[in-house]
Order: C-alpha cells, then structure tokens, then sequence
C-alpha cells in the first residue's frame, strides 16, 4: 500500500450536503462539525505518517487525516471501532467533520483503523518514533493558538493509570504462565508435550487449582506447579524460544523462584528480592506495581502538561510509561524536548518534581520551575544568604557579605568547605545562625548549593506569590478527573505500553477538541451540542 496526501481537503458544493434542507444546514453550520472540519481537520499533518507506507507503486492508502480525525471523534463520543465504522456512513455531521461528503462511498471499512493503530505501534518499537504523539502534540499548539491561550505559563501533574488486569496470587501467576505455555504446545501437536500436563489444557482445570483451593493447600499446589513448569520448559528445548508463552514463564520463574541444590524450584522468600517491576500478570507483561498514598496501582502513569489562562486551557504535551516511572523523570524528559525560549516560561508543579537539579535543567531552557511544596526536611533559613558561584562549586560570599578566605569543593558530597578568619565570625551578627566549626584560626562550614536553594524556597513559600501560583496549579487536577470520568482511561480495551500510551495520545486529543468547541460556543460560533458537552 503506497502513500498519497488526502487532496479532498475543500468541501464541494456538490456532495451530499447539497441535497440538505436551509433549515438542516444552518443546523450542520452551528454544530461541533463545521469547526472539527474547518480548524481541527486541516491541521492534521498526514507527511509524517508517509514512512508508514510502501514506497512503491500500489494501491493508495485510505487517508490519514480522515483515520485520525475518526479515532479523535471516536474517544469524543466514546465509540467502539465498530460504531464509528456504521456511524460515518449515515451521519453527514461525521462526513462534514472528516470531508468525506463528496466521496461515492465512506474510506472506512471494520479494519481500518485497527491496521493503523497496528502499523505505528510496529514503527514505534522499531524505531522508538511516537508519530502519535507527534501529531497529537502539533495539534495541540494549533488549538491553544486558536484559543489565543498565553503558552508562557504552564501547570503539570501526573495520574496513575490502570491496566486492565486482574490482580493474582503467586500460585495462580505461576499456573496461569505454564498453562498458557502447556496449551500452546497441545495446540500445536508437539510430540514432546509431557502428557501428565494435559490437564493445565482443560476447561475446569483452572478452577479447580485455583477457585477450590483451601489455604492449607496453596503450598503443596505451588510446590506441583513449580514442578510441572521445570518439566515443560525441558521439554520446549530450544524450539519455543521465539514464543511470548515460553518467555513469560521463563520471566516469572527468574523472578518469582531460586534453584536449590538439587536442582528443584522453590520461591524467593525475601521481601529484597521482589520488585515493582515484576511480572504482574502475563495478560499484560508491561505493567508494573506501585504502592501510592496507601494505595496499590498495577499498570503506568501518565504525565500531562497544560498552558492556561484565566479562562481556557489545553493541554500540549503528555508522556505515558510504566507506573515505576518518578515525576522527576517526567520533568526532567520535557526539559530535555524543549528548545531555549527567547521569553521564560513559566513551570508550576506539585512537591514531586522539585529539586535543585530539575530547576537548574529548568533555568538552561530559559523556563522558571516553580514548585507548590517541597520534598525533605527544613534547612536553616540563613542558608539562603549565602552566595554562590554559578556551577555551585565555590561559596563566594556569606550573609554578611564577607569572602572565604580558602573554598574546597568536595566532588563526592557536592558540598563547599568555606574558611573565614575565626574572629571576624564571632563577632558577625549572624554567628548563632550560622553555626560554623571552629578551629584554632579559622571557623569553617561546609554547604551544598542545593541546601542553599532549598532555604530559598522555604522563604518563597511563605510569601503571597506562592499562593497564587499554587491557585494556577491547581486547575490542573481537574485533568485526571476528566481522563477518568469522560475517557474512561483506566479500561482501556488494550493492554501493553506501546498500545495504552497510542489510546491514551488520542484520548487527550479528544479531551482538547472538547473544549476548544466549548470555547467556540461561548463566541456564539458553533453551537455546543449535547452530545460534546
């Protein structure tokens, strides 16, 4: 299938539209269609999506810009695949949207858009490429201009999102992963399949392992499964390697047991050696664990940031991972992306991406973090006084404006060995505060500029600008919330961090449409349908 730029981007007069009453196109005219198509559609870039496509001469590919605009309109409207599929042909608002009124018949068929979630998953685990994100991100910064937001003040905040799978036990993981491997083999008429396993094939064999199991009985079944999943991996050989079943069982026996002398499998009985990262349920091998705020999550995390007025917002950059992922990390990937602004940028988060490292990242990008709490115990206040040298490697002055009389840098500590003669501090106002070690000439403290900046910002946050940048902040824990309740986020009809994170790209785009054509309402543009609002 080559690749072709969707030329059908004006809407004729001679379509199906044209067989509409006045009074059922002034009807289409007011609703959230005529702006998807007139603003949302044309500035979906289809060229990014070309390495998607064969190079060479062959049938046309049904057009990205229509595919995309359908998966928006599909999690606005929260639609299954098929329903989209049987929609578009009978409703000329989703035509109208998608500028297929002129078309003899509707691009989309029941595999449409399933092949092409399929085709940037595989582009992305080749190349690490998220063209999804990409075009989603584009998007988003058309729509804040169209908004006429100020980009310059952004909020951020991460949701946990949920995997949809069941939480199991140790016995049933394991019985899960060597029934799913004895089945592949039975399926496959392997002659080394070990017929003493050919129950784990049966319907009820499940249940009677795992659902009729009295607590007494759970060693002894783990003991026989431990057993029977060393029988089937030596009787796979080499031949299952390429196999996810064969693969998984291997990965839950490294993690979940130890090998004794005698070679039979026992499992790991130390807390040391269970981590978050491992296998939670072989429905879905990405997910992770993580206990937060007295709460256990299985899956990933998402990381949103949004620009914000006093009035609209949007969100214009997210990232998804597995769960074990830290805010600090997601802040400091953004970072990363972003170019150096000519105007600063403003940052403001919640206490989990603060930090003096993440501010210094912060301000080589010409963006000002700004953290609506702090993580570690209170420092001394007259800590902020003290003057440093930009790479933080020398105390230049002290509170009281005087200079070190020698400066040591430790690499390992990242702390500054200042000396100042002894009788100039005892008789320095600040002496008590500053609590130096005294020698026989000199009084010497030692200090890291992260401590410093963390004596700073306890001064910060006791002033009134802070309370207005956590005000700001705040709006955008109204994001989860709508991901949750609206997008139903956490049951996501996939499983697997490549295709969650694809689902939840779309989900945000969804999200934004929606209020940019609540934004366009209150013009008196469009008319806010019930359906949208």
């Amino acid at each position: 299938m080559s690749f072709s730029v969707n030329s059908s981007q004006q809407i004729s007069i001679f379509d199906a539209t044209a067989n509409l009453t006045q009074r059922e196109i002034k009807m289409l005219e007011k609703s959230w269609a005529k702006y998807f198509a007139e603003n949302i559609f044309p500035a979906i870039d289809e060229e990014p999506f070309k390495v998607l496509y064969s190079d060479r001469p062959s049938r046309h590919n049904t057009p990205v810009n229509v595919i995309i605009g359908a998966l928006i309109i599909k999690e606005i409207f929260q639609l299954t695949d098929e329903e989209i599929v049987e929609t578009l042909p009978f409703d000329i608002r989703y035509q109208y949207a998608l500028h297929t009124t002129s078309f003899e018949e509707q691009p989309l068929n029941d595999r449409t858009l399933g092949r092409f979630r399929a085709r940037c998953n595989t582009y992305e685990e080749r190349t690490g490429i998220d063209l999804i994100h990409q075009c989603i991100v584009g998007l988003s910064s058309e729509m804040a201009k169209m908004m006429k937001i100020n980009t310059g003040m952004r909020r951020m905040d991460s949701l946990m999102v949920a995997s949809s799978i069941k939480k199991m036990s140790r016995l049933e993981l394991l019985y899960t992963c060597v029934a799913n491997l004895a089945k592949f083999m039975h399926k496959s008429e392997d002659g080394a399949f070990p017929k003493s396993l050919i129950h784990y094939t049966e319907e009820d064999d499940h249940n009677r392992v795992l659902y009729h199991n009295r607590s007494e009985d759970t060693e002894s079944k783990i003991t026989q499964v431990l057993k029977d999943a060393a029988r089937i991996i030596t009787a796979c050989g080499s031949r299952y390697d390429e196999s996810s079943d064969y693969q998984l069982l291997i990965r839950v026996i490294e993690e979940q047991t130890d090998k004794e002398p005698d070679g039979n499998l026992i499992l790991k009985s130390g807390k040391s050696d269970m981590n978050s990262e491992l296998l939670q349920n072989p429905a879905d091998p990405d997910a992770t664990f993580r206990a937060k705020a007295g709460k256990d999550y299985r899956g990933y995390i998402a990381n949103v940031v949004e620009t914000a007025d006093k009035n609209n917002s949007i969100v214009v950059d997210y990232q998804f991972e597995k769960n074990i992922y830290s805010d600090s990390q997601f802040v400091k990937d953004y970072l990363d992306k972003q170019p150096v602004s000519e105007e600063e940028t403003i940052l403001v988060t919640d206490g989990g991406y603060c930090g003096y490292e993440n501010v210094k990242q912060a301000a080589e990008k010409n963006v000002h973090l700004i953290t609506t709490d702090l993580k570690g115990a209170d420092v001394a206040d007259i800590y902020a006084d003290f003057k440093f040298s930009e790479d933080g490697k020398e105390i230049i002055s002290c509170p009281a404006g005087h200079r070190p009389k020698s400066n040591v840098y430790d690499i390992n500590t990242q702390k500054c060995k200042a000396s100042f003669p002894i009788e100039q501090c005892k008789g320095c106002p600040h002496f008590a505060e500053c609590n130096p070690q005294l020698h026989v000439r000199v009084a010497t403290i030692k200090l890291a500029k992260r401590t410093s900046y963390h004596a700073e910002q306890q001064r910060f946050f006791k002033t009134e600008k802070l309370k207005e940048y956590a005000h700001f902040r705040n709006g955008v824990e109204t994001i989860p919330a709508a991901l949750r309740k609206r997008h139903n986020v956490d049951k996501m009809p996939v499983r697997g961090l490549i295709r969650c994170r694809l689902y939840f790209g779309f989900k945000v785009a969804a999200m934004n449409v929606r209020k940019l054509v609540k934004y366009m309402s209150r013009l008196g543009k469009c008319a806010l349908t019930p359906e949208i609002a």
